[in-house]
């Protein structure tokens, strides 16, 4: 099978301004031959002519994008040809990073994808719910398709949620008590009040998602019998409770079917406090997907 590799990793604090870490980092990624990188906490990364984001293309043997402020990036490898870049502005804390891109072995005749690295506000659950609300918008471009239809663009999305997907896969870890999170502010940023006057751990964006069409590409899987699939991507702490899933991946459903597998590569907690996320596709499907609405066309 020719594979399609997509990682997402919030790399804490972009190797927390220590040259050395973040080349640990970012030979790490190279390791696992990435096509798709979506990187999240990009500090400092567009500074003194953007050098830190040279040194991460130029390790990772990729091409990137750095979105407003250095908080996103995606990196993609020249399989991947860029179409255009999409503002992103408001109503973010930490803007995304979006792009459509062309899947070059595709070839003319098949649609490019939206691809958007992502991370919700850390202390809102209201912004957060808004965040990806807006999000959502990306999974609704359209194409048109030379002498045939408009047609919606689909959509690869990963990043950090900062909130909890809704529970009820086999595997998944464990929802947090809210009252056995000891660090009191964080009760408040991972939890919000419903209808009915009861605090809950927020699911709201992992919901939100899935009422917009996208799935969270972990659980797809799991739920195909791949249960290493939904493992942990935040280690527990006395602070925050305990393991999460906080790191996921979204895709429309027309790309589902070149999903073949997903996992998490943990990382050494000095070195970062995410684990990646490595999302498989098979790339002969994902180009029978992006081809197929010039053939129903025609």
């Amino acid at each position: 099978m020719n594979a399609i590799t997509a990682l997402s990793w919030n790399f804490e604090n972009n190797g927390k301004k220590d040259p050395a870490r973040r080349r640990d980092g970012y030979q790490l990624l190279a390791r696992l031959s990435p096509d798709l990188v979506f990187r999240q906490e990009m500090w400092d990364a567009g500074q003194d002519g953007k050098q830190v984001m040279s040194e991460a293309e130029n390790l990772l043997g990729m091409r990137g994008w750095l979105g407003a402020s250095s908080c996103t990036a995606i990196f993609a490898s020249t399989e991947f040809t860029p179409m255009r870049e999409w503002s992103t502005s408001f109503p973010y804390v930490l803007p995304p990073t979006a792009l459509t891109l062309r899947y070059t072995p595709a070839g003319e005749r098949a649609l490019p994808l939206v691809a958007v690295s992502y991370h919700l506000n850390y202390a809102s659950t209201a912004h957060r719910l808004a965040e990806i609300e807006w999000l959502s918008t990306w999974a609704d471009k359209k194409w048109q398709i030379p002498d045939g239809p408009s047609v919606t663009l689909p959509a690869l999305m990963g990043g950090d949620n900062n909130s909890y997907p809704v529970p009820g896969i086999p595997g998944d870890p464990v929802l947090p008590e809210l009252e056995a999170i000891r660090d009191q502010p964080h009760r408040l940023h991972r939890s919000y009040v419903g209808a009915d006057g009861v605090r809950r751990m927020d699911t709201r964006p992992d919901e939100a998602l899935r009422t917009a069409g996208l799935q969270d590409v972990a659980r797809h899987r799991a739920l195909a019998g791949d249960a290493g699939a939904v493992a942990r991507t935040v280690n527990a702490c006395d602070t925050h409770g305990p393991d999460s899933r906080i790191d996921r991946v979204y895709a429309t459903p027309e790309l589902l079917p070149a999903v073949v597998s997903v996992d998490v590569i943990e990382v050494p907690l000095d070195l970062s406090d995410h684990h990646i996320v490595r999302v498989c596709l098979d790339a002969d499907a994902l180009i029978d997907a992006l081809r197929a609405p010039f053939a129903a066309a025609h």
